[in-house]
């Protein structure tokens, strides 16, 4: 297992700033985020430009030493915009277009995959249909993905068609070779236990890091409920060699720009160190 942390972080920095202060921090690599909003790439510019955006991605972290842990890609902060399992098929025809210039930036940037969003679920369509059509669409990236030689994960979070649990687990066995980027706080804030998650631990390709508890998707240190240990365990269990990510977000979103991202990411790197070397926390 291998440590990297989010350069969207830091979001007021320049991605040459955000790589300077992510190498002095003893990080491998970096996860690099591509979205509509917040972070220092954006998608629509990536969009227009994905094989010379990622060489500049690719050469700009081999400056810094690091490598690409992960690309991840959100195209709209609207997330029912361009959503891979949305009701209209113009629309997600538009988003398997796009997910094609997806993949050229990731392989040009010398990522071994991408992440994206799974989906969600739309007034007036059926859970069980929204779930079906998000599994069909995946499935047509992952082989995409793999005819390019990359791996294609998603995060499940809130508010998106596998918010639980048990859709998550769902969707994994209605998508084969679909890989997971594992947060565990959007499981957290929900109440949620650690361990329900135990069962995708051998699908995950990366983890995303942070303190969560209760009706909070971030918080700091003091406060978090995520046994890392028991998760980091877990992943060893089931042969896990991917990044370890820490991910703290600076946004005014869910008060999650109430945390000091630089010292909560130092603390969780060093958490995750005593975890990877399998002493007490």
């Amino acid at each position: 297992m291998k440590l990297a942390c989010s350069d969207y972080t830091f979001p007021l920095l320049t991605p040459e700033e955000a790589c300077t202060l992510i190498a002095s921090l003893g990080f491998e690599g970096v996860n690099v985020g591509v979205w509509g909003s917040i972070t220092q790439l954006r998608a629509d510019d990536a969009a227009a430009d994905p094989a010379g955006t990622g060489r500049a991605v690719a050469s700009l972290l081999r400056g810094h030493g690091l490598v690409p842990a992960d690309v991840f890609l959100i195209a709209n902060p609207d997330y029912s915009v361009l959503a891979v399992n949305h009701p209209d098929a113009g629309e997600r025809q538009r988003s398997r277009d796009l997910f094609g210039r997806w993949l050229e930036l990731a392989a040009e940037a010398g990522a071994e995959g991408l992440t994206v969003l799974p989906g969600l679920d739309f007034d007036g369509v059926p859970h069980e249909e929204s779930l079906g059509r998000a599994a069909e669409e995946l499935a047509h990236r992952v082989e995409a993905g793999a005819a390019a030689g990359l791996a294609v994960s998603v995060e499940p979070h809130i508010g998106s068609v596998v918010a639980s649990p048990k859709d998550t687990i769902r969707l994994l066995e209605l998508t084969p070779g679909l890989r997971l980027t594992l947060d565990h706080s959007h499981f957290a804030m929900q109440g949620y236990g650690v361990a329900e998650l135990d069962p995708v631990l051998d699908r995950t390709r990366h983890l995303h890091a942070r303190g969560a508890r209760a009706e909070r998707l971030q918080v700091g240190m003091k406060e978090n409920v995520i046994d890392y240990e028991h998760v980091v365990g877990g992943l060893r269990d089931a042969g896990f060699d991917g990044f370890l990510i820490t991910e703290y977000l600076w946004i005014d979103q869910g008060r999650c720009d109430e945390c000091d991202t630089l010292s909560e990411t130092i603390l969780m790197r060093d958490r995750l160190r005593v975890a990877l070397e399998a002493h007490p926390s």
